[in-house]
């Protein structure tokens, strides 16, 4: 194993036997299978392919990257509760991460009694690197976790910070890229030959439209896939899942033109948010939705509430701020109806150049 790596792993993930499935034994697909208790009857009556290999293939083609570079789970949660099993020992290591962020970084370190160390981004929701750095010389800090695009704001986080921390930092660095795929920037998956302990986390449940399969996906160095696969549950995709995912990779183009309606959706929505005068301010954004601050967050949430339009409350992490996701035109355009509470005339979809083609929309 890597030496720089197996200095951050917890000395009893080292020693310890992981548990060996039965397809673990027998790998081949075809034979009269009475190894794993199954039932000999139904549709999906065989355990699934517990490392994922047919999904692999098509990601590592689809990603450029090695097979064993590649890690799948029960959705990015699991792994990132699978990061902290490997890496950091209850009530002894540290994790960092930052806010205005995803939450689930926070829930996963309690879960796990890890102390879990927040660094408050710049009022630009970027990395202080200033505030960040003392940090380093704690002992026991293991992860750092940047979300980029990050969640809640939108933003990408800045490339040359980002490549500040991999150098200097001396623990495990995961970037969760849950909505690189719309953004036009490079994802940190071209960098992963450069950094060992780099760990980029992507989904299937944004841009390919699966969230409710729970695909996610980690991308690293082989010696971490070897940690991961050693601690995670022996089955922890479905085989509906695995087929799930692996359909839409091979139906790639429906997915293609989705993420461009989305996109083309968030630029037209972004614009008419800002003819509404209610709204204070509108952040730009390159996931697939906007951050938005008005006066009442709280109110306002309600009021929408009322009218089945359901958007995130966000103001416990940024004050005064609603998180609107991208849904279609028409879904986007009754939460502007609502939001210009007919104080000013609604902009039309020509204004923007929308190519309102249902075929663009609705062929998943």
């Amino acid at each position: 194993m890597n030496d720089k790596i197996k200095q951050l792993v917890r000395p009893n993930i080292i020693k310890m036997d992981g548990y060996k499935s039965a397809r673990d034994e027998y790998t081949d697909n075809q034979g009269t299978f009475l190894d794993a208790n199954e039932s000999p009857y139904g549709i999906n009556n065989r355990y699934p392919d517990p490392y994922q290999n047919s999904l692999k293939a098509e990601l590592s083609v689809l990603k450029s990257v090695n097979p064993n570079q590649i890690f799948i789970g029960n959705g990015s949660d699991e792994i990132i509760d699978l990061l902290f099993r490997v890496f950091c020992t209850p009530m002894q290591d540290k994790c960092i991460a930052f806010s205005p962020g995803y939450g689930m970084y926070k829930v996963s370190a309690s879960i796990q009694d890890i102390e879990y160390i927040d660094v408050k981004l710049t009022n630009s929701f970027q990395i202080d690197k200033a505030a960040l750095e003392p940090f380093f010389e704690y002992q026991n800090i293991k992860i750092i976790f940047i979300c980029s695009p990050n969640n809640p704001t939108g933003n990408i986080i800045d490339h040359e910070d980002i490549e500040w921390i991999l150098k200097t930092f001396k623990g495990i660095v995961v970037i969760d890229e849950a909505y690189i795929d719309f953004t036009e920037s490079d994802s940190w998956i071209t960098k992963m030959k450069k950094y060992d302990r780099l760990v980029i986390l992507q989904t299937m449940s944004k841009a390919w439209g699966l969230a409710g399969a729970r695909v996610g996906m980690a991308y690293t160095h082989p010696a971490i896939v070897t940690l991961l696969n050693k601690v995670k549950p022996p089955y922890n995709v479905s085989t509906l899942n695995q087929k799930a995912a692996l359909q839409a990779i091979n139906n790639s183009r429906v997915a293609d033109i989705q993420m461009k309606a989305i996109i083309t959706e968030r630029k037209r929505i972004y614009k008419a948010l800002n003819h509404i005068e209610s709204i204070k301010r509108v952040y730009p954004s390159e996931s697939n939705f906007i951050l938005i601050e008005v006066d009442d967050a709280n109110a306002l949430y309600h009021t929408l509430i009322k009218q089945k339009i359901i958007v995130r409350n966000q103001s416990n992490k940024i004050k005064g701020c609603l998180r609107l996701s991208i849904g279609t035109p028409e879904e986007n355009e009754q939460l502007l109806d609502a939001l210009r509470n007919t104080n000013t005339q609604p902009i039309p979809f020509s204004e923007y150049g929308l190519t309102n083609n249902p075929d663009l929309i609705n062929r998943h």
